[in-house]
Protein backbone atom coordinates (compact mmCIF):
# COMPACT_ATOMS: atom_id res chain seq x y z
CA UNK A 1 0.00 0.00 0.00
CA UNK A 2 1.23 3.46 -0.86
CA UNK A 3 2.32 5.67 1.98
CA UNK A 4 3.11 9.33 2.02
CA UNK A 5 1.78 12.83 1.96
CA UNK A 6 -0.52 12.26 -1.02
CA UNK A 7 -2.70 9.68 0.75
CA UNK A 8 -6.27 10.87 1.40
CA UNK A 9 -7.87 10.62 4.83
CA UNK A 10 -10.30 8.01 3.50
CA UNK A 11 -7.47 5.88 2.15
CA UNK A 12 -5.55 6.25 5.40
CA UNK A 13 -8.55 4.97 7.39
CA UNK A 14 -9.93 2.29 5.07
CA UNK A 15 -7.06 1.41 2.74
CA UNK A 16 -6.12 -1.50 4.96
CA UNK A 17 -9.43 -3.17 4.09
CA UNK A 18 -8.79 -3.16 0.34
CA UNK A 19 -9.32 -6.59 -1.21
CA UNK A 20 -6.15 -7.97 -2.84
CA UNK A 21 -6.30 -9.83 -6.15
CA UNK A 22 -9.81 -8.57 -6.86
CA UNK A 23 -9.55 -9.60 -10.52
CA UNK A 24 -9.29 -13.26 -9.53
CA UNK A 25 -12.35 -12.90 -7.31
CA UNK A 26 -14.34 -11.49 -10.23
CA UNK A 27 -13.27 -14.37 -12.45
CA UNK A 28 -14.29 -16.86 -9.75
CA UNK A 29 -17.69 -15.16 -9.54
CA UNK A 30 -18.06 -15.68 -13.29
CA UNK A 31 -17.13 -19.35 -12.89
CA UNK A 32 -19.71 -19.72 -10.12
CA UNK A 33 -22.33 -18.13 -12.37
CA UNK A 34 -21.54 -20.47 -15.25
CA UNK A 35 -21.74 -23.50 -12.96
CA UNK A 36 -25.13 -22.37 -11.65
CA UNK A 37 -26.38 -21.77 -15.20
CA UNK A 38 -25.43 -25.34 -16.10
CA UNK A 39 -26.86 -26.97 -12.96
CA UNK A 40 -29.97 -24.86 -12.37
CA UNK A 41 -30.34 -21.92 -14.77
CA UNK A 42 -33.65 -20.82 -13.20
CA UNK A 43 -31.84 -20.16 -9.91
CA UNK A 44 -29.88 -17.33 -11.55
CA UNK A 45 -33.15 -15.41 -11.69
CA UNK A 46 -32.92 -15.02 -7.90
CA UNK A 47 -29.45 -13.48 -8.11
CA UNK A 48 -29.89 -10.70 -10.68
CA UNK A 49 -29.85 -6.98 -9.93
CA UNK A 50 -33.60 -6.45 -9.66
CA UNK A 51 -34.29 -3.24 -7.69
CA UNK A 52 -38.00 -4.09 -7.46
CA UNK A 53 -37.29 -7.38 -5.66
CA UNK A 54 -34.59 -5.77 -3.52
CA UNK A 55 -37.17 -3.33 -2.15
CA UNK A 56 -39.41 -6.33 -1.46
CA UNK A 57 -36.89 -8.01 0.82
CA UNK A 58 -34.46 -9.81 -1.51
CA UNK A 59 -31.52 -7.64 -0.44
CA UNK A 60 -28.92 -10.26 -1.39
CA UNK A 61 -29.35 -9.20 -5.02
CA UNK A 62 -27.32 -6.05 -4.27
CA UNK A 63 -24.27 -8.34 -4.15
CA UNK A 64 -25.14 -11.52 -6.03
CA UNK A 65 -25.73 -9.84 -9.42
CA UNK A 66 -21.98 -9.91 -10.04
CA UNK A 67 -22.31 -13.69 -10.40
CA UNK A 68 -24.61 -13.32 -13.42
CA UNK A 69 -22.52 -14.39 -16.44
CA UNK A 70 -22.84 -12.09 -19.48
CA UNK A 71 -22.65 -14.86 -22.09
CA UNK A 72 -22.46 -18.60 -22.60
CA UNK A 73 -19.31 -20.45 -21.63
CA UNK A 74 -17.10 -21.25 -24.61
CA UNK A 75 -13.44 -21.03 -25.64
CA UNK A 76 -13.72 -17.34 -26.56
CA UNK A 77 -15.21 -16.56 -23.14
CA UNK A 78 -12.35 -18.35 -21.39
CA UNK A 79 -9.80 -16.37 -23.41
CA UNK A 80 -11.56 -13.10 -22.54
CA UNK A 81 -11.71 -13.98 -18.85
CA UNK A 82 -7.98 -14.67 -18.84
CA UNK A 83 -7.36 -11.41 -20.71
CA UNK A 84 -9.38 -9.32 -18.27
CA UNK A 85 -7.71 -11.07 -15.34
CA UNK A 86 -4.25 -10.24 -16.71
CA UNK A 87 -4.98 -6.56 -17.39
CA UNK A 88 -6.79 -6.21 -14.06
CA UNK A 89 -3.80 -7.68 -12.24
CA UNK A 90 -1.50 -5.28 -14.09
CA UNK A 91 -3.64 -2.32 -13.06
CA UNK A 92 -3.66 -3.45 -9.44
CA UNK A 93 0.13 -3.72 -9.42
CA UNK A 94 0.45 -0.26 -10.98
CA UNK A 95 -2.24 1.64 -9.07
CA UNK A 96 -2.06 -0.27 -5.82
CA UNK A 97 -4.77 -2.46 -4.30
CA UNK A 98 -6.69 0.45 -2.79
CA UNK A 99 -7.12 2.47 -6.01
CA UNK A 100 -7.98 -0.63 -8.01
CA UNK A 101 -10.65 -1.53 -5.44
CA UNK A 102 -12.06 1.98 -5.62
CA UNK A 103 -12.34 1.74 -9.40
CA UNK A 104 -14.01 -1.70 -9.52
CA UNK A 105 -16.24 -1.42 -6.45
CA UNK A 106 -17.08 2.17 -7.35
CA UNK A 107 -18.29 1.02 -10.76
CA UNK A 108 -20.46 -1.62 -9.13
CA UNK A 109 -21.90 0.90 -6.67
CA UNK A 110 -22.73 3.32 -9.48
CA UNK A 111 -24.50 0.48 -11.32
CA UNK A 112 -26.61 -0.43 -8.28
CA UNK A 113 -27.61 3.18 -7.64
CA UNK A 114 -28.41 3.68 -11.34
CA UNK A 115 -30.68 0.61 -11.33
CA UNK A 116 -32.85 2.14 -8.60
CA UNK A 117 -32.98 5.47 -10.42
CA UNK A 118 -33.99 3.66 -13.59
CA UNK A 119 -36.77 1.85 -11.70
CA UNK A 120 -38.14 5.16 -10.47
CA UNK A 121 -38.10 6.60 -13.99
CA UNK A 122 -39.87 3.50 -15.32
CA UNK A 123 -42.67 3.90 -12.77
CA UNK A 124 -43.13 7.46 -14.00
CA UNK A 125 -42.88 6.91 -17.77
CA UNK A 126 -44.06 3.36 -18.43
CA UNK A 127 -47.14 2.93 -16.27
CA UNK A 128 -49.03 1.21 -19.09
CA UNK A 129 -46.30 -1.42 -19.48
CA UNK A 130 -46.28 -2.04 -15.75
CA UNK A 131 -50.05 -2.45 -15.65
CA UNK A 132 -50.17 -4.80 -18.65
CA UNK A 133 -47.34 -7.17 -17.76
CA UNK A 134 -46.99 -6.49 -14.07
CA UNK A 135 -44.17 -4.65 -12.35
CA UNK A 136 -42.51 -7.85 -11.14
CA UNK A 137 -42.24 -9.29 -14.66
CA UNK A 138 -41.16 -5.95 -16.15
CA UNK A 139 -38.23 -5.44 -13.79
CA UNK A 140 -37.26 -9.12 -13.87
CA UNK A 141 -36.69 -8.81 -17.62
CA UNK A 142 -34.60 -5.67 -17.20
CA UNK A 143 -32.55 -7.21 -14.40
CA UNK A 144 -31.06 -9.80 -16.77
CA UNK A 145 -29.28 -6.98 -18.60
CA UNK A 146 -27.08 -6.26 -15.59
CA UNK A 147 -23.76 -8.08 -15.28
CA UNK A 148 -20.12 -7.20 -14.75
CA UNK A 149 -19.53 -7.35 -18.52
CA UNK A 150 -19.54 -3.58 -18.78
CA UNK A 151 -17.41 -3.30 -15.65
CA UNK A 152 -14.83 -5.40 -17.49
CA UNK A 153 -15.10 -3.09 -20.48
CA UNK A 154 -14.36 -0.12 -18.24
CA UNK A 155 -11.33 -2.03 -16.90
CA UNK A 156 -9.96 -2.25 -20.42
CA UNK A 157 -10.57 1.47 -21.03
CA UNK A 158 -8.67 2.27 -17.84
CA UNK A 159 -5.89 -0.07 -18.94
CA UNK A 160 -5.68 1.71 -22.30
CA UNK A 161 -5.30 5.06 -20.53
CA UNK A 162 -2.68 3.71 -18.14
CA UNK A 163 -0.66 1.75 -20.73
CA UNK A 164 -1.39 3.63 -24.00
CA UNK A 165 1.83 2.56 -25.74
CA UNK A 166 1.59 -1.11 -24.77
CA UNK A 167 1.14 -3.60 -27.60
CA UNK A 168 -1.31 -6.49 -27.68
CA UNK A 169 -1.72 -9.15 -30.36
CA UNK A 170 -5.03 -8.69 -32.14
CA UNK A 171 -6.31 -12.10 -33.28
CA UNK A 172 -3.09 -13.43 -31.65
CA UNK A 173 -1.16 -12.18 -34.69
CA UNK A 174 -1.44 -8.44 -35.36
CA UNK A 175 0.39 -6.14 -32.88
CA UNK A 176 -1.76 -3.12 -32.02
CA UNK A 177 -1.20 -0.38 -29.48
CA UNK A 178 -3.63 -0.55 -26.59
CA UNK A 179 -4.66 3.09 -26.98
CA UNK A 180 -6.15 2.36 -30.42
CA UNK A 181 -8.06 -0.63 -29.10
CA UNK A 182 -9.25 1.55 -26.22
CA UNK A 183 -10.63 4.09 -28.69
CA UNK A 184 -12.37 1.30 -30.62
CA UNK A 185 -13.80 -0.12 -27.39
CA UNK A 186 -15.04 3.32 -26.35
CA UNK A 187 -16.75 3.89 -29.70
CA UNK A 188 -18.32 0.43 -29.52
CA UNK A 189 -19.69 1.18 -26.06
CA UNK A 190 -21.21 4.46 -27.20
CA UNK A 191 -22.78 2.79 -30.27
CA UNK A 192 -24.08 -0.03 -28.08
CA UNK A 193 -25.54 2.56 -25.70
CA UNK A 194 -27.35 4.36 -28.53
CA UNK A 195 -28.68 1.08 -29.96
CA UNK A 196 -29.93 0.01 -26.53
CA UNK A 197 -31.65 3.35 -26.04
CA UNK A 198 -33.39 2.98 -29.42
CA UNK A 199 -34.50 -0.53 -28.45
CA UNK A 200 -35.71 0.82 -25.11
CA UNK A 201 -38.02 3.22 -26.91
CA UNK A 202 -39.79 0.17 -28.34
CA UNK A 203 -39.30 -2.30 -25.50
CA UNK A 204 -38.86 -0.33 -22.23
CA UNK A 205 -37.11 -3.07 -20.14
CA UNK A 206 -34.05 -2.47 -22.33
CA UNK A 207 -33.58 0.85 -20.59
CA UNK A 208 -31.89 -1.15 -17.86
CA UNK A 209 -29.30 -2.24 -20.42
CA UNK A 210 -28.69 1.40 -21.36
CA UNK A 211 -28.28 2.23 -17.67
CA UNK A 212 -25.72 -0.57 -17.24
CA UNK A 213 -23.63 0.79 -20.14
CA UNK A 214 -23.97 4.39 -18.99
CA UNK A 215 -22.89 3.44 -15.45
CA UNK A 216 -19.67 1.84 -16.71
CA UNK A 217 -18.92 4.87 -18.90
CA UNK A 218 -19.60 7.19 -15.95
CA UNK A 219 -17.21 5.19 -13.80
CA UNK A 220 -14.49 5.51 -16.44
CA UNK A 221 -15.23 9.22 -16.86
CA UNK A 222 -14.78 9.78 -13.13
CA UNK A 223 -11.48 7.89 -13.31
CA UNK A 224 -10.39 9.97 -16.30
CA UNK A 225 -11.25 13.21 -14.48
CA UNK A 226 -9.12 12.06 -11.54
CA UNK A 227 -6.35 11.00 -13.92
CA UNK A 228 -4.29 14.16 -13.46
CA UNK A 229 -4.19 13.73 -9.70
CA UNK A 230 -3.37 10.02 -10.11
CA UNK A 231 -0.88 10.47 -12.95
CA UNK A 232 1.88 9.35 -10.61
CA UNK A 233 0.37 5.85 -10.78
CA UNK A 234 1.16 5.42 -14.47
CA UNK A 235 4.12 3.20 -15.39
CA UNK A 236 6.02 5.97 -17.17
CA UNK A 237 5.64 8.29 -14.19
CA UNK A 238 6.70 5.56 -11.79
CA UNK A 239 9.87 4.99 -13.81
CA UNK A 240 10.58 8.73 -13.96
CA UNK A 241 9.97 8.96 -10.21
CA UNK A 242 12.49 6.21 -9.50
CA UNK A 243 15.08 7.79 -11.78
CA UNK A 244 14.46 11.20 -10.29
CA UNK A 245 14.88 9.96 -6.72
CA UNK A 246 18.13 8.27 -7.69
CA UNK A 247 19.42 11.48 -9.28
CA UNK A 248 18.42 13.54 -6.25
CA UNK A 249 20.11 11.18 -3.82
CA UNK A 250 23.23 11.00 -5.95
CA UNK A 251 23.40 14.79 -6.36
CA UNK A 252 22.90 15.46 -2.67
CA UNK A 253 25.44 12.82 -1.76
CA UNK A 254 28.10 14.28 -4.03
CA UNK A 255 27.57 17.99 -3.42
CA UNK A 256 25.93 18.12 -0.03
CA UNK A 257 23.79 20.94 -1.43
CA UNK A 258 20.25 21.26 -2.73
CA UNK A 259 19.93 19.87 -6.22
CA UNK A 260 16.31 20.86 -6.96
CA UNK A 261 14.33 24.03 -6.36
CA UNK A 262 10.71 24.95 -7.13
CA UNK A 263 10.56 28.11 -9.24
CA UNK A 264 7.19 29.03 -7.65
CA UNK A 265 7.69 28.65 -3.90
CA UNK A 266 11.49 28.38 -3.75
CA UNK A 267 11.51 25.23 -1.64
CA UNK A 268 14.43 22.88 -2.22
CA UNK A 269 14.98 19.16 -1.81
CA UNK A 270 17.52 19.87 0.94
CA UNK A 271 15.02 21.86 2.99
CA UNK A 272 12.14 19.48 2.29
CA UNK A 273 13.53 16.03 1.37
CA UNK A 274 10.02 14.52 1.41
CA UNK A 275 8.94 16.65 -1.56
CA UNK A 276 9.12 15.54 -5.17
CA UNK A 277 10.40 17.85 -7.91
CA UNK A 278 9.93 17.62 -11.67
CA UNK A 279 10.52 19.62 -14.81
CA UNK A 280 7.33 20.51 -16.68
CA UNK A 281 7.28 19.11 -20.22
CA UNK A 282 4.75 21.74 -21.35
CA UNK A 283 6.79 24.78 -20.30
CA UNK A 284 9.27 26.34 -22.71
CA UNK A 285 12.65 26.06 -21.06
CA UNK A 286 13.90 24.19 -17.98
CA UNK A 287 11.39 25.09 -15.30
CA UNK A 288 11.31 22.89 -12.21
CA UNK A 289 8.37 22.60 -9.80
CA UNK A 290 7.60 20.85 -6.54
CA UNK A 291 4.75 18.36 -6.30
CA UNK A 292 2.36 21.06 -5.03
CA UNK A 293 2.86 23.34 -8.04
CA UNK A 294 3.60 20.89 -10.87
CA UNK A 295 -0.03 20.70 -12.04
CA UNK A 296 -1.27 24.09 -10.80
CA UNK A 297 1.25 26.53 -12.29
CA UNK A 298 0.79 28.64 -15.40
CA UNK A 299 2.83 27.15 -18.24
CA UNK A 300 5.77 29.20 -19.52
CA UNK A 301 5.28 29.87 -23.21
CA UNK A 302 8.42 31.89 -23.86
CA UNK A 303 6.42 34.70 -25.42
Amino acid sequence: MRQGKGISNFERKFGRYAIPNLSLILVMCYVAGYIISLVNPDFLGYLTLDPYQILHGQVWRVFTWIISPPSSLDLFTLIMLFFYYSIGTSLERTWGTYHYNVYILGGMLITVIASFLCMGVCFLLFKDWLLIGGAESFFAQGAWLFSTYYINMSIFLAYAVTYPEQYVLLMFVIPVKVKWLGIIYGVMLVINLLQTIMTGLIYPPYWFGAVAIAASLLNFFIFWMRGRRLSHLRPRQIQRKMQFKHQVQEGVRQSGMAGHCCCICGRTDKQFPELEFRFCSKCVGSWEYCQDHLFTHEHKTGT
